[in-house]
C-alpha cells in the first residue's frame, strides 16, 4: 500500500508543474514570457516543439513544482509532525533543487513528446494517447532519480495512477473551460 500512496504523493509536484502552463497562460503580466521554447526553429519544415511549449510555461512549471514540494514538506513536518511519509524522509529532501528537477523533468518530458508529436503530424493541442498522459511523469521520474530513488513498484504504480489522474484532470479542465478538449 505504501508504494501505491507514494506513487501519488511523490509526483504531485510533477502534476502541478504539468498544469502550471495552462494557468500561467491566463495571467496577463506573464504574456511577455510567451516565447516558444524552440525559438521558432523548424526541423524539416515543421516547428521543433510547436507554439504551445513556451518559456512562460516552463518557468511557471518549475516555480509551481518548487512551491508544491515545499508545501508537502510543511504539511508533513508541521501538521503531521513527522519527518517521513511512506518510507521517504521528506525533511531531508532538498526542496529547491528537487522542485526544479520536478518542473524541468515534467515539462521537459512534455516538450520531448511534442518533438515526436510534430514529426508524426499530430497538431498542437490534439491528443496523442498514451504519450500525452505519460510524458510528464516519465520525465519527472527520470529527472528526480538523481536525487531520490523510489522502489520499482512505486514507479510502476505512478505510471498507472498518473495516467488515470491525467484523464480525470483533463476532463475537469475541459468542463471548467481551461481545456479545449475533454481528452
Amino acid at each position: 500500500m505504501d508504494n501505491f500512496l507514494l506513487a501519488i504523493w511523490f509526483f504531485i509536484p510533477a502534476g502541478a508543474a504539468n498544469v502550471a502552463p495552462i494557468l500561467a497562460a491566463r495571467v496577463p503580466i506573464l504574456k511577455r514570457l510567451n516565447a516558444p521554447l524552440d525559438f521558432g526553429v523548424t526541423f524539416r519544415g515543421v516547428p521543433v516543439l510547436g507554439p504551445n511549449k513556451t518559456w512562460r510555461g516552463m518557468l511557471a512549471g518549475i516555480v509551481m513544482a518548487v512551491v508544491v514540494l515545499w508545501l508537502q514538506q510543511v504539511l508533513i513536518r508541521d501538521i503531521l509532525r513527522s519527518d517521513a511519509l511512506f518510507g521517504l524522509d521528506y525533511a531531508s529532501l532538498p526542496t529547491i533543487p528537487l522542485g526544479i528537477l520536478f518542473g524541468i523533468g515534467a515539462l521537459g518530458g512534455d516538450a520531448l513528446k511534442s518533438f515526436f508529436k510534430r514529426r508524426v503530424g499530430t497538431a498542437p493541442g490534439r491528443s496523442w494517447i498514451p504519450f500525452d498522459q505519460l510524458d510528464y511523469i516519465i520525465g519527472a521520474a527520470l529527472a528526480t532519480v538523481i536525487v531520490v530513488r523510489l522502489p520499482s513498484l512505486a514507479y510502476a504504480w505512478s505510471v498507472i495512477l498518473w495516467v488515470l489522474i491525467h484523464f480525470a484532470a483533463t476532463f475537469v479542465g475541459y468542463r471548467a473551460g481551461l481545456k479545449e478538449r475533454p481528452v
